[in-house]
């Protein structure tokens, strides 16, 4: 699949990719949400995106975007306490996970597989936080790693190890 981001958002003036097309400079709060409503525009159904990055990269601000594509009109927060949080009226749903409070690989892969199964029934997009607690393998997902890079976010997308691409 071919994810070209970058004529839109270099249209705007927002979002900068690299020649491959799957790295960008997010500058603000809204670039973030605009790439996350880009890749829930184009990644294919049922597609898990893996977000990975540090407390304040912009994770849950790029969940935000993707909501807003799904049409989802109601609050994305981050679901920490909550550990998921369904989105099941959205063109498509959307499940969105957030590991950070399990510690332990085992309660995370429970709660995952129980996650995607019901994302899977729903023909949900999902995305997860801190999928670094996960003690297994998701060759099948897209990952998303968020950075700082100065005064801007950094934001690098992979493909699932599966597909060639």
């Amino acid at each position: 699949m071919e994810l070209n981001l970058c004529r839109d958002a270099e249209a705007s003036g927002s979002l900068g990719a690299d020649s491959t097309g799957r790295v960008w400079l997010l500058e603000t709060l809204e670039t973030t949400r605009s790439l996350g409503q880009q890749l829930a525009l184009a990644l294919p159904q049922n597609a898990i995106l893996l977000l990975q990055g540090p407390l304040g990269a912009g994770k849950t601000s790029l969940v935000q975007g993707m909501a807003q594509a799904c049409g989802i009109d109601e609050p994305i927060t981050s679901p920490t306490f909550a550990l998921a949080q369904h989105y099941p009226k959205g063109q498509p749903p959307l499940v969105h996970l957030d590991l950070y409070r399990l510690e332990i690989p085992g309660s995370a892969d429970e709660l995952f597989l129980q996650e995607e199964e019901e994302a899977r029934d729903l023909r949900a997009l999902m995305a997860v936080e801190w999928p670094e607690r996960l003690g297994i393998e998701l060759k099948e997902a897209w990952r998303l790693e968020l950075s700082h890079a100065g005064d801007y976010r950094r934001a690098q997308l992979t493909p699932p190890r599966n597909r060639s691409t």
